[in-house]
């Protein structure tokens, strides 16, 4: 489905959402969010979560569907923003909280902490070992990290893979807190 991705699971299952032509957007498989959301209980009712690098906001749509009392989406492409703005519109979806900056800005000047992170950089520009290590002070007590890339990238001292699967091209890992070593 060009330009436009299901939402496949809570409230709005099967709600599409439609992606601006022309864009470097790389929605998560449905696939790969059912077996993420599986991982993470389905309900996430009251959990707040951080869509960095939010691109389509499949997987901010994803936990906002399944009750995440907060949605922060960090997008800098401004047709992306557009597009965006315009799901959450459609959606009335006001637990979803857009902010219009580059990813590690916000990683760098922002204290918020979240019991889910969803990381999805563009795979060329290689910004995960540099990511990772400025999220565990992002994250709450027992709070996950989904991390998808085009392979696997061995986290570090400070955290523990919880959960590892490839679909296709898509490597993608929940994390936690590696409370000894972090």
């Amino acid at each position: 489905m060009k330009n436009k991705v299901r939402i496949i699971g809570g409230e709005w299952r099967s709600r599409i959402l439609r992606l601006p032509d022309g864009t470097d957007i790389r929605p998560t498989p449905d696939r790969v969010r059912e077996t993420v959301f599986n991982w993470l209980g389905q309900d996430l009712s009251g959990k707040n979560c951080l869509d960095l690098f939010a691109g389509s906001g499949a997987m901010g749509f994803e936990a906002a569907s399944r009750g995440a009392a907060q949605v922060v989406m960090v997008e800098s492409d401004p047709e992306v923003l557009k597009s965006l703005r315009a799901n959450i519109r459609t959606l009335a979806a006001p637990q979803i909280r857009l902010i219009a900056t580059d990813a590690l800005k916000f990683v760098d000047s922002d204290r918020q902490r979240f019991d889910v992170i969803f990381v999805d950089p563009p795979y060329r520009l290689e910004l995960l070992p540099q990511l990772l290590p400025k999220l565990s002070l992002h994250l709450a007590d027992d709070g996950l990290v989904y991390m998808e890339n085009d392979s696997f990238l061995e986290p570090g001292a400070g955290w523990l893979v919880w959960r590892r699967h490839r679909a296709g091209n898509v490597h993608y890992q929940l994390l936690k807190k590696n409370e000894k070593n972090g």
